[in-house]
C-alpha cells in the first residue's frame, strides 16, 4: 500500500517540508511516483521513517543517524550507549538544575520584605547573591544549623535586621582596623574580633561552634560571593578574606585549647 507525502504527515507528526527534506538529503527518499509525479511512501520507507525519527528523538544529528541506517549492525549499538551515557548525565544535571530552582524559590521567599530603598537603607553596600544563597542552601541542605538559620532570618523584622546589620558595621570596622594595623592574624586582638563574629551568628541565626566557624570561614576564603556577605567589596583589601579566615581557625584552636585546660582542671 502506498501513502501520500500528506498522509505520511498527518499519521507520522512530521512536516512535509520535513519529508521534503529528508528526500533531498537521501535520508528519506519515497519508493514511488503517482502517474502525476506526487511521492508516494511504501510499507518500507514507513519503517525506515519510524527509525529516523526515534533517532531524531533521541537526539541524534540527521548525519548520524544517516550512518546508523547505512550500517545499523555497525553504527547503532556502539552510538545507542554514547548516547544512554548522555541522556544520564543531562538527566543527573536537570535535577540538580530542579534543586536548584527549588532552593532559589526557598531562598527568594525567606526574610522580611523590604522596598529597594528600605533595603539599601539596611544592608547598605551588603548584596544579596542568589546565586551563592542557593548554592549554600543546597550544600548545606541536611544541616540542621542551616535549616534553623533560614528559620530564623525569615522571622527577623526590619528592625531586627537594622539592630543586626549595625552590629556587623561595628565589627567589620574592628576587623579592617586589626588587618590595616597590621595585627597578627593568630594574635589575641585578630581571635578577639573572630569570636565576636561567632556569637553574632549564635545570637541572630544558629548555635555556631568553633568547627562550623571554621567552614563558614574557609568559604570566605574560598569563594568572594560568600566574604561580599561580611565586608562590600568597596571596604576590602587583598587578602584580607583569608586575614579572616586565619584568625577564625585560630581562635577555633584557642577556643579547643581551652576546653582541654577546664577539663584537666575538673
Amino acid at each position: 500500500m502506498s501513502y501520500s507525502v500528506g498522509q505520511v504527515s498527518a499519521f507520522a507528526g512530521v512536516t512535509v517540508r520535513t519529508l521534503h527534506h529528508y528526500d533531498r538529503t537521501g535520508l528519506l527518499s519515497p519508493s514511488g511516483r503517482s502517474h502525476a509525479g506526487y511521492r508516494l511512501y511504501g510499507d518500507a520507507d514507513l519503517a525506515r521513517l519510524q527509525q529516523i525519527l526515534f533517532y531524531r528523538e533521541l537526539g541524534f544529528s540527521l548525519d548520524e543517524t544517516a550512518a546508523i541506517l547505512r550500517n545499523p549492525q555497525a553504527n547503532a549499538l556502539e552510538r545507542l550507549r554514547a548516547r544512554q551515557r548522555q541522556l544520564s548525565e543531562e538527566i543527573t544535571r536537570l535535577q540538580q538544575l530542579a534543586d536548584v530552582a527549588e532552593r532559589a524559590i526557598e531562598v527568594q521567599q525567606t526574610g522580611v520584605s523590604l522596598t529597594p530603598q528600605e533595603r539599601f537603607d539596611v544592608f547598605g553596600e551588603i548584596t544579596f547573591d542568589l546565586s551563592y544563597a542557593t548554592e549554600a542552601q543546597l550544600k548545606w541542605r541536611h544541616s540542621d544549623g542551616q535549616r534553623e538559620a533560614m528559620a530564623r532570618a525569615a522571622g527577623h523584622t526590619k528592625e531586627d535586621w537594622r539592630q543586626l546589620m549595625a552590629e556587623a558595621a561595628a565589627w567589620r570596622a574592628e576587623l579592617l582596623a586589626a588587618f590595616d594595623e597590621g595585627e597578627p592574624s593568630d594574635g589575641d586582638r585578630a581571635m578577639d574580633i573572630a569570636e565576636e563574629h561567632r556569637l553574632h551568628l549564635t545570637r541572630w541565626f544558629t548555635p555556631c561552634p568553633p568547627d562550623m566557624h571554621r567552614r563558614i570561614a574557609d568559604d570566605f576564603a574560598a569563594d568572594p560571593r560568600a566574604f561580599a556577605l561580611v565586608v562590600p567589596p568597596s571596604q576590602q583589601r587583598p587578602a584580607l578574606a583569608a586575614y579572616l579566615c586565619k584568625a577564625v581557625h585560630a581562635n577555633a584552636s584557642r577556643s579547643a585549647g581551652s576546653r582541654t585546660t577546664s577539663e584537666e582542671d575538673r
